[in-house]
């Protein structure tokens, strides 16, 4: 059985906006707001969120290389692999 959501209705929020925010940030689990007894919303901590974009950042440019190498566009391995090289080397300590 999986974990039991947190779920709060959307008069709870706006009577105990800044408590909702301080247990979001301690829990780390997405919130989910209901208004008139159905689900309407889900709040979730930034770093979630800011993770969530970039996971959906990777996934669309690794979306985008399968479309090129269909079409016989992009790199070969070799070529990327030396240019990550290159890029890592360059990274500060």
């Amino acid at each position: 059985m999986g974990k039991l959501m947190n779920i709060l209705p959307i008069s709870d929020l706006r009577q105990n906006a800044a408590k909702v925010l301080k247990k979001l940030r301690d829990n780390k689990e997405p919130i989910i707001i209901t208004q008139r007894g159905r689900a309407a919303a889900v709040i979730i901590d930034i770093e979630a969120y800011e993770k969530s974009e970039h996971d959906k950042e990777l996934l669309r440019l690794l979306a985008k290389g399968d479309k090129e190498i269909e079409i016989g566009e992009g790199y070969d391995l070799d070529t990327v692999l030396a240019e990550a090289d290159l890029i890592l080397s360059q990274e500060p300590s």
